[in-house]
């Protein structure tokens, strides 16, 4: 499938307003030239760029049925209104809002996403990542994803190996400022990185304040996706029984399936009884044959080297899994729960998923700005997962504000696994 010229994606949001995750394949990403509508004086070129991208690409030729022209002159006026980066960024973002569609999204240098998306279409913007970002892919960060909920900012997720991990921020903190400023997500840890900031949060709702040091790094997206796979693993005693652990934040490339083979086949994992495959948030990339993993109806496959070193060409799971999903499970990874329940390899536990599953084409406008648009529609097993998505076999709600770093979606997983394992 791969192409020199071509990366072809299906993304979906990990949660928030307009976030997304993304399924690898291959896509076209280019740098668009702007589009005769710019009027000179105006400056809403890039505004107009996003505008006929969308127009000229977007899967269904009706744009749901929607008078595009009229749509942007609807919302061009917001766009040369705008005072700010981030107003322009949600003029273009409400525009795209109107098709009603997954994998539709506009970001900036301001939100981790912009990074994070980007690092994951580099492949096809080799030469716009050199103009816009000559000294690479990263962003200043803790290695948190939030959430806005009722006008409060709240983690909804924890990197493993990030300083926010090592600082012991949980899930359902609620982030009162940084150093005294309001939290935002790139601005707060700009020029700060390797230095120490104090992040105040809210543990308990309506209890103190509490201040903790943090010190942000140099981010690296893919790498540190990958590196939290492996520093996140691990064992989990339960009922006399060891219950493996492993989040997928990311599957957007072959090598996050090759980390779990290789900690289930020789790692922190390969000796537990049962496996917990943590599929909530994140960004997606899966493909189905990532299923394979977990048929026992296959052989396992071993290259010995002389020096002994062992290598698993191909590695079968075959004891107890249990997958965990929610609202931010999207695009490959949906296509892994539908899979996984409807081929009974075992319980999905959490909440129904994003319904999130088109496949996406990235662009890096004229101002460096990323821009997705959903290209292909997308059907699995002939079923189509775009606003429907897939429920659970186990419904496990989860409230994220104050939740003190509890899991009760994780917390079933190990009882339902722990209780049917035989040891």
């Amino acid at each position: 499938m791969h192409s020199s010229q071509t990366r072809f994606n299906v993304l979906a949001a990990v949660r928030g307003p307009v976030t997304l995750a993304l399924m690898a394949g291959l896509v076209a990403l280019t740098s668009a030239a702007a589009p005769a509508l710019a009027r000179e004086g105006d400056k809403a070129e890039v505004f107009d760029e996003a505008a006929r991208l969308v127009q000229n690409n977007f899967y269904d030729r009706s744009l749901a049925g929607k008078d595009w022209d009229a749509v942007i002159a609807r919302y061009r006026p917001r766009y040369l209104a705008s005072a700010g980066v981030q107003e322009k960024s949600e003029a273009i973002n409400a525009m795209l809002g109107e098709l009603k569609a997954s994998h539709m999204i506009h970001a900036t240098p301001e939100d981790p996403r912009y990074y994070q998306l980007v690092d994951i279409f580099r492949f096809g913007l080799r030469d716009s990542i050199r103009k816009h970002l000559p000294s690479g892919v990263s962003y200043p960060g803790i290695g948190i994803f939030t959430r806005e909920i009722e006008g409060k900012t709240f983690v909804t997720g924890v990197i493993a190996g990030l300083a926010a991990a090592k600082a012991d921020v949980a899930v359902g903190d609620e982030i009162v400022s940084v150093d005294d400023a309001p939290f935002q997500p790139v601005a707060s840890f700009r020029d700060k990185v390797g230095s120490a900031v104090k992040l105040s949060l809210r543990r308990v709702r309506g209890g103190p304040v509490s201040v903790v040091e943090v010190k942000p790094e140099r981010i690296e997206p893919g790498k540190a996706f990958r590196n939290a796979m492996s520093e996140g693993a691990r064992i989990i005693e339960a009922n006399g029984k060891r219950i493996g652990y492993i989040r997928v934040w990311s599957y957007a490339g072959q090598d996050y399936q090759d980390i779990l083979m290789e900690e289930l086949a020789s790692g922190k994992l390969k000796d537990a009884d049962a496996l917990i495959w943590d599929l909530r948030d994140g960004w997606g990339g899966a493909q189905p044959r990532y299923l394979d993993l977990f048929n026992a109806r296959g052989p396992d496959m071993t290259f010995t080297e002389r020096s002994g070193n062992t290598d698993f060409a191909s590695f079968k799971w075959r004891k107890p899994v249990a997958m965990l999903v929610n609202d931010g499970t999207r695009s490959g990874k949906e296509v892994l729960a539908y899979g996984f329940k409807k081929y009974g390899y075992g319980e999905v536990i959490g909440t129904r998923t994003a319904g999130a599953l088109l496949a996406g084409r990235g662009y890096l406008l004229s101002d460096g700005s990323f821009l997705m648009v959903a290209v292909n529609d997308v059907a699995v097993d002939g079923e189509r997962l775009e606003a429907k998505g897939v429920a659970p076999t186990i419904e496990v709600p989860f409230e994220v504000p104050y939740a003190g770093g509890a899991d009760p979606q994780l917390a079933k997983a190990v009882e339902v696994l722990s209780e049917g394992t035989k040891g």
